[in-house]
């Protein structure tokens, strides 16, 4: 199979990506894949890690706040098709993949135009403009969530849950000694994404100290952009603070409560993982998404919300004190999470792709 594949900005866009990738691989091992993802965002350095060809072009996401700065958008959106549809034609795929983030509408919009089947997957309760737009010319849409279907195609419209839950389950687990943590003692992790923000790192440092001589230890992973501002800091003994985790899905399994925003990808995992979850949902991203991916899992009883606006004093401390005081809850949790449980998420997405392929 000869796959043309596209997604960026974030790693949410990023990694389902990737994990559709691998599933291609391991079900077609021959397959060729090109990736084409921005010129400057966290694609360009991820992809060519993982041995996948890489092409960039330059465009840019619109401007909500000055609209004026669209038009440069739009021309570099229309200058962008002249590149895409050569590497399209050079690479002759048999299906062309968006996964999310602007740079996907105008190659999956230019592979439609060239009579190429197209496949895209929203990973958010609330789809992005890219896909909404995207809508109109794909041949077939995967979603994450229930709730998002209703604002796509219903003929070609299939719930596929995320791609990243199913590598989440495959992942080698992390034992906890492997961080230098007590495997006996209850493990709290806090994940602020792959980047992290300073805002909630700058209240989370200086509620750490707050844990000291808690009976669990905490496991706070800042995000790289982090990293020189943490060695400034000390930690109590039962809290260590890292930039990330190299195999996190892997260390997820051996956590009794996550502390996280609600970015899709993370959602999916602790989705997969049946982890109860403190959702922080940011407020800094567009149409307020991951405050809809966060109230998915909050009605249906499978995670607690709280808003960074209610981020004061112990709250998170207290929190957590409730959830480890009241097992039963906890377990509740569990059980509404594994209602929400896709397992085979990647398989789906790829037996829809091989659907469109064969015709």
């Amino acid at each position: 199979m000869r796959v043309v594949i596209t997604a960026g900005g974030t790693g949410g866009h990023i990694y389902p990506a990737l994990a559709i990738i691998n599933k291609i691989k391991e079900r077609h091992p021959d397959s060729e894949f090109l990736y084409i993802g921005t010129h400057n965002r966290m694609e360009k350095d991820i992809i060519p890690k993982h041995g996948i060809p890489f092409k960039s072009i330059e465009i840019y996401g619109f401007n909500r706040k000055n609209p004026f700065k669209n038009i440069k958008t739009v021309r570099y959106f229309l200058k962008s098709l002249k590149d895409i549809k050569k590497y399209i034609k050079e690479f002759k795929p048999d299906i062309v993949i968006g996964v999310g983030g602007y740079v996907t509408g105008p190659v999956v919009y230019m592979a439609h135009r060239l009579g190429y089947k197209t496949f895209i997957h929203e990973q958010n309760s609330s789809p992005g403009k890219a896909n909404r737009f995207l809508s109109k010319y794909a041949d077939t849409i995967g979603v994450s969530f229930k709730s998002s279907i209703k604002y796509f195609p219903a003929y070609k419209t299939i719930f596929t849950g995320n791609p990243c839950s199913e590598e989440a389950l495959r992942a080698k687990e992390v034992p906890k000694r492997q961080l230098d943590l007590d495997d006996r003692k209850k493990c709290v992790l806090f994940v602020m994404g792959s980047l992290g923000s300073s805002k909630i790192n700058d209240f989370l440092v200086k509620t750490m100290s707050l844990f000291k001589n808690k009976e669990y230890q905490i496991v706070f992973v800042t995000g790289k952009n982090y990293e020189e501002e943490l060695k400034k800091h000390t930690f109590p003994s039962n809290v260590k603070a890292l930039p990330y985790i190299e195999n996190m899905p892997g260390f997820m399994k051996n956590v009794d409560v996550m502390v996280s925003r609600a970015g899709a990808s993370t959602l999916s995992e602790i989705i997969a993982l049946k982890i109860p979850s403190i959702l922080i949902p940011s407020p800094y991203v567009p149409e307020n998404h991951q405050y809809k991916n966060a109230m998915d899992l909050v009605n249906k009883n499978a995670a607690i919300l709280l808003e960074e606006s209610e981020l004061k004093g112990d709250v998170l401390v207290r929190k957590i004190d409730e959830l480890f005081k009241n097992p039963s809850s906890l377990e509740k949790m569990k059980e509404s999470l594994s209602s929400l449980q896709i397992k085979n998420s990647a398989t789906k997405i790829v037996e829809q792709i091989e659907q469109l392929v064969r015709g």
